[in-house]
């Protein structure tokens, strides 16, 4: 279930409330001006939550609340930078520095956290793709949104007052020192932390990185002292390009990777072209709009985006085996190959999905032996790891072509118990299943497929196929149509010629003639519609 819309049309605590009854599993993507955040869902709970391009305060919540002092947290940060991939919690654990459980309770506060910044967004999108799940994430939470609901609309409240004073996080502001002093007011802990940082040229957002307070507590802060007459405004830091440019670019391409991630291409382009514009020569920026351009089926594009990322010798061999998957697309099955030898020369010699594309290729110009030998010998390379659905659709027509239809059924159950959403497969045993006699069950398989996907042409075709062999026109005509809506002016004469056959069994002579003529536009050789054609026309 995907599920779109505006902030403005309904609140983040409406759409939380809804995946929680629905029990969903996915990830809720919500963008806010430049802002990117997610929430997982595990069958309807809470389970990770993050910001993209927000510091990842663990470090700061654990100092804050007594479990370690700042030496201990810059030693650690300190050997996180000699073992970049080693997560900061874990250090901490190996070292000595702090409980396992500790760490999890903190993690948690750290979540929560999340959420309840991301309710204070009354403006932009959000975005719900199931079954997506948090990487790299070993301690994931259970928590109800109910639970968080109660203090989030406090705190949504509460920033509506400080949205006042303080609109955006770039603005930096100047504290009368000297006023405050005289004044002799009581500041709190919080205050007194944030008040030594205001200098006039950190933002917001800055003195809530160096001073470990998430931005609920530091807008709270600052709208006390401003509301005191304390605070003057004196800018934005969004002129101050030449000292940002840099942190710009890595926002935006990480803003651009969270957009690819959770399928908001539109959004993931625009970042990615941002990238571009700050900096040129970011090949790494440019594979990515050739991603997102072939996830939208822009080949053409795609393919120019792929040739420029591989154009430095530097290339990665992922650039020239997308690059192939795109000329694929396009018919050059000649380019791709060489782009598939490519990527295997600059290190994915041994990499299955490799091998797949290029049993893919094989299989498209004519080779089935060759292509099955490929895709063997890819299915061993995938060892202990599932293939790819790629892989089972490839495979089960090799061993379809070769005369194989037992394999090609045993290839496709597994590969439709792998991937139960793939309509591309459910398509494919509906015809092997048509191909070894069993049409009641070709039927199901295909009614379950289009069940899984409404726009697969192909799909519905082999269903209305397999309603105009059992003499159920009605369905037949319904999918015949279907399937000329999705395959468009590209293909769909036989279904054409069907559902001609159909009109003209029920007397509709005109429509069975207006079918039989698009037939023949799309397919001038098609000699069975011609003919029916020239006798419908003689006795009309």
């Amino acid at each position: 279930m995907a599920i779109k819309g505006s902030l403005r049309e309904a609140s983040l605590p409406d759409v939380l409330q809804l995946l929680s009854m629905g029990l969903k599993t996915g990830c809720l993507s919500v963008t806010h001006r430049n802002n990117f955040g997610s929430i997982f869902f595990d069958r309807g709970r809470i389970c990770f939550a993050s910001i993209v391009n927000r510091r990842d305060r663990l470090g700061d919540i654990l100092v804050k609340s007594g479990k370690l002092t700042q030496e201990q947290l810059d030693g650690a940060i300190t050997a996180q930078s000699r073992e970049p991939d080693t997560r900061l919690g874990d250090i901490l654990v190996r070292d000595g520095v702090i409980a396992r459980d500790a760490l999890n309770q903190q993690v948690r506060v750290q979540i929560e956290e999340a959420v309840y910044f991301l309710f204070t967004w009354t403006q932009g999108t959000f975005n719900f793709e199931a079954d997506v799940r948090p990487e790299r994430q070993d301690f994931l939470v259970s928590i109800s949104p109910d639970a968080l609901l109660l203090e989030g609309a406090r705190r949504v409240d509460e920033w509506s007052l400080i949205e006042k004073k303080i609109p955006t996080l770039d603005i930096v502001f100047e504290l009368d020192r000297k006023r405050l002093t005289d004044s002799g007011a009581n500041l709190t802990d919080d205050q007194q932390v944030v008040a030594r940082l205001i200098d006039g040229r950190r933002d917001v957002q800055q003195i809530a990185e160096e001073s470990g307070l998430v931005e609920f507590e530091v807008g709270k802060a600052l709208y006390g002292l401003a509301t005191a007459g304390f605070l003057h405004r004196v800018g934005t830091t969004r002129k101050s390009e030449p000292r940002i440019a840099g942190t710009r670019v890595e926002e935006h391409r990480n803003l651009g990777i969270a957009f690819y991630r959770t399928g908001m291409l539109d959004e993931a382009l625009r970042e990615f072209r941002r990238v571009v514009e700050l900096k040129p020569g970011d090949d790494d920026a440019r594979f990515h709009i050739g991603l997102v351009l072939a996830r939208q089926g822009q080949w053409n594009d795609a393919a120019t985006a792929l040739n420029e990322a591989a154009a430095p010798r530097s290339a990665k061999g992922a650039v020239f085996h997308n690059l192939a998957y795109v000329l694929e697309r396009l018919g050059r099955y000649d380019d791709a190959r060489v782009a598939l030898e490519e990527a295997r020369a600059r290190g994915l010699a041994d990499e299955p999905r490799v091998l797949t594309s290029l049993g893919s290729i094989s299989l498209w110009t004519g080779d089935a032996p060759g292509a099955d030998r490929m895709l063997t010998e890819a299915r061993q390379l995938f060892s202990d790891e599932q293939p790819t659905a790629a892989w089972f659709h490839a495979a089960a027509l090799a061993a379809s072509l070769c005369g194989d239809l037992e394999r090609a059924h045993a290839i496709l159950v597994e590969g439709i118990a792998e991937y139960p959403h793939a309509a591309p497969l459910y398509n494919n045993l509906a015809v092997v299943q048509e191909r070894r006699g069993k049409y009641d069950d070709a039927l199901a398989v295909a009614d379950r497929g289009v069940q899984e996907d409404q726009g697969l042409a192909q799909l519905h075709k082999n269903l209305g196929d397999l309603y105009y062999r059992a003499g159920r026109a009605d369905d037949a005509l319904e999918h015949y149509d279907r399937a000329v809506k999705a395959f468009g002016a590209a293909g769909g004469a036989d279904a054409h010629l069907k559902t001609g056959n159909i009109r003209l069994k029920r007397g509709e002579r005109a429509a069975a003639i207006e079918a039989w003529e698009r037939a023949l536009t799309l397919d001038p050789s098609n000699a069975i519609a011609r003919a029916n054609l020239d006798a419908a026309r003689r006795f009309s």
